[in-house]
């Protein structure tokens, strides 16, 4: 027989390992995040993207202040977000483990500087907004200035992320 009572606890009284495991069951798309620094182009992979307001056009990413690329980003005033698709998981891993993982994709720099991945499914070309503290992390909203598109007849089954692991959507019966 199984147990249907829910596991119900105080995040800030339990081990953080399990708040962690209850936000990875939400899943998520996966983007990566670019810009400009005085020592070239720098990267990291981000699942916490979310649109903010269609007017004006506005984003949000939220570096975790522990990463060593955080201070980078938080004084970044241009910056890109890619919304990765399931063909780009090399891409993705090559930048959770460093912020130069350039070789294994199509690099361009906008009228700024900024490093744009080409293919992504989209792409939203960013100057920073605001930055709020948010715990170990800092939210940056960013104003939307251009987008880009994956042409159509291009896959675009977008990457995602569940409990720790790469996934994907199920095929539609």
């Amino acid at each position: 027989m199984t147990d249907h009572t829910p596991h119900i606890f105080n995040p800030a009284d339990a081990d953080p390992r399990a708040f962690r495991d209850a936000l990875g069951r939400f899943a998520t798309g996966v983007c990566v995040v670019t810009c400009a620094t005085p020592d070239g182009p720098l990267g990291i992979t981000a699942n916490s993207f979310a649109s903010v307001s269609l007017d004006p056009p506005l984003v949000l990413w939220s570096p975790a202040k522990q990463s060593f690329r955080h201070p980078m980003f938080v004084q970044a005033k241009r910056f890109a977000i890619h919304v990765m698709g399931m063909d780009q998981e090399a891409i993705c891993n090559g930048f959770t483990k460093s912020g130069d993982a350039f070789d294994h994709c199509d690099l361009t720099y906008d009228a700024h500087g900024t490093p744009l991945i080409e293919n992504c499914l989209s792409r939203f070309e960013c100057t920073q907004e605001a930055a709020h503290d948010a715990g170990d992390h800092t939210i940056i909203v960013g104003h939307v200035t251009r987008v880009g598109i994956r042409p159509a007849g291009q896959p675009s089954a977008p990457l995602l992320f569940h409990a720790g692991f790469y996934g994907r959507l199920a095929e539609a019966d």
